[in-house]
């Protein structure tokens, strides 16, 4: 079988790699690979934080794909599949007994075709909601990196109404140009009005609901909108539908408006509240081995494969539990809560303390803060003490460097930056509900009577978590999180045992990192 087949043939392989960086899962997850691949059983795959971080998991997986008789896609974003395409498949292809042949693109080659075709997520995701041939039936895919899958997805389906649009509106429909004109002048005053908040971006209100009404009555007799006039016309009228009872049980798309406040123009955008019941053909269409890092505590993944139609595969997490990718974990008891007055100068404070007492240790101290305001002033601060150390948002580092960074901003490039020796949280990474895409889904959990926190924003702040401290884990170093929530609150037990193995530390002392030094250089 080629289980067996992948099983020795990756083993010779692993065994004549002189310092090729280990994983002790490797020949477990080739063979559920190729088993996935055999019987076309989909398959969901958690490798854990620092796996997922380091990418050693990717052997497994390519070395299945390569030796599988049929065609194959994988399906992966460009840095990976630049790293697949220069180092992981020429090696493997030196030891392998397989001869398959290797392409990239935007879709399938042709129907003669029995290779391995790498391909992105907004390639592959475009292909499958078009309906089309782009992508063949059957041919079994390895999705990698589905940690942000729900992302891919709501990108890939998300329709907009820019500036413009509304020009070719009015081209459109010279008689209602007077209607027009006047809905985005109405429009535009309404939006305005909205606070500023860091997203530039809010849920459309019952005001600008009623002006979009009312310009869409004006534009029922136009036998001919432009495409992506008609499109929004059609979804809108859902959501007008679900304002009045009786409501309809699938819930309306989500509609917001982001604003570019300078330039004084506005865009409209909507998305599907809800994409299991879009998504649950998707999966029958072929067999999928998803792949991800550390998408729910649980092995089974029952919330994420809920929200994405994910139903019968077969589930397997692996463990991280050695006391080599221990973290020390530093979390006050008597800080103020994040939702209080007094936590700014707190956090201030304390942040300054960890990055003077660690001030003479080498190595990238990174401090992540999700508040936009609160980030600026933090690097002012630092930075008039510090001077150029300090730097936001900057891959561009001193060897002893301190970076400021939001979640997002570290997220994608912690990979081309060193491990730090010290990563200080602000806050827990919770969805805010300033964002609309994360105010609408709380309101849809909200009138379904279900828990959105332990449903929603908790989930989604472990994952976030879990893959911002993986580098840390690597460098063995020290973690501060400096949100009270995590010894206060209920929920607090939940993150220490996502962030496990680690070392609690109930004190601050300029000892701490000269040990982590030593032990590092040792």
């Amino acid at each position: 079988m080629i289980e067996a087949e992948v099983h020795l043939s990756l083993h010779n392989f692993l065994r004549s790699q002189a310092g090729f960086p280990s994983w002790p899962h490797h020949l477990t997850m080739a063979r559920l690979v190729a088993r996935a691949l055999r019987l076309g059983r989909s398959a969901l795959i958690q490798v854990g934080a620092v796996c997922g971080y380091q990418g050693r998991y990717r052997t497994s997986f390519v070395a299945s794909a390569l030796m599988w008789h049929g065609p194959v896609i994988i399906v992966a974003q460009e840095p990976v599949q630049q790293l697949l395409l220069r180092i992981e498949i020429p090696r493997l292809q030196q030891w392998l007994p397989a001869n398959k042949s290797i392409r990239t693109g935007d879709a399938w080659p042709d129907a003669e075709f029995q290779g391995l075709l790498l391909t992105s997520p907004e390639a592959w995701l475009r292909g499958q909601f078009a309906g089309g041939d782009r992508f063949p039936q059957g041919i079994p895919t390895i999705i990698d990196g589905v940690d942000d899958l729900e992302d891919w997805v709501r990108h890939q389906l998300t329709q907009d109404i820019q500036p413009h649009d509304w020009d070719e509106l009015i081209l459109a429909c010279p008689n209602q140009a007077e209607a027009i004109s006047e809905a985005r002048i109405q429009l535009t005053h309404e939006l305005f009005q909205h606070p500023v908040n860091p997203y530039h971006c809010y849920l459309i209100s019952q005001p600008e609901i009623e002006i979009l009404s009312r310009l869409c009555l004006a534009l029922e007799s136009v036998p001919s909108l432009p495409e992506p006039w008609k499109q929004f016309w059609q979804q809108f009228q859902t959501l007008d539908e679900n304002l009045s009872p009786p409501a309809s049980p699938a819930p309306p798309p989500l509609f917001w408006a982001t604003i570019a406040h300078r330039q004084g123009l506005f865009s409209l955008h909507y998305a599907p509240m809800e994409l299991r019941e879009i998504l649950l053909p998707l999966w029958q269409r072929q067999p999928v081995v998803l792949i991800g890092s550390a998408i729910e505590p649980e092995t089974e993944a029952p919330l994420f494969r809920q929200r994405l139609g994910l139903e019968d595969l077969t589930c397997l997490k692996f463990s991280s539990e050695s006391q080599a990718e221990a973290i020390q974990l530093y979390v006050p008891y008597k800080l103020p809560l994040p939702n209080t007055p007094e936590f700014q100068a707190a956090f201030i404070h304390k942040v300054r303390t960890l990055v003077c007492l660690s001030a003479t240790a080498p190595g990238l101290t990174v401090v992540l803060v999700g508040d936009v305001p609160l980030k600026a002033q933090v690097a002012t601060i630092l930075a008039s003490e510090f001077g150029s150390r300090v730097q936001v948002e900057k891959t561009c580092l001193d060897e002893n460097g301190i970076l400021i960074s939001g979640w997002e901003f570290w997220r994608e490039h912690q990979r081309v930056l060193p491990a730090p020796h010290l990563l200080i949280i602000a806050t827990l990474p919770l969805p805010s509900l300033e964002n609309p895409l994360v105010a609408g889904r709380v309101a849809l959990y909200k009138r379904s009577h279900q828990d959105w926190f332990r449903l929603y924003l908790l989930p989604a702040a472990l994952n976030e978590l879990q893959r911002a401290i993986a580098p840390v884990r690597e460098s063995q170093g020290i973690v501060a999180l400096l949100d009270s929530r995590v010894v206060n609150r209920s929920y607090g037990a939940q993150i220490l045992t996502a962030l496990s193995p680690l070392a609690r530390i109930n004190y601050l002392d300029p000892s701490l990192f000269s040990n982590t030094d030593e032990e590092n250089s040792a």
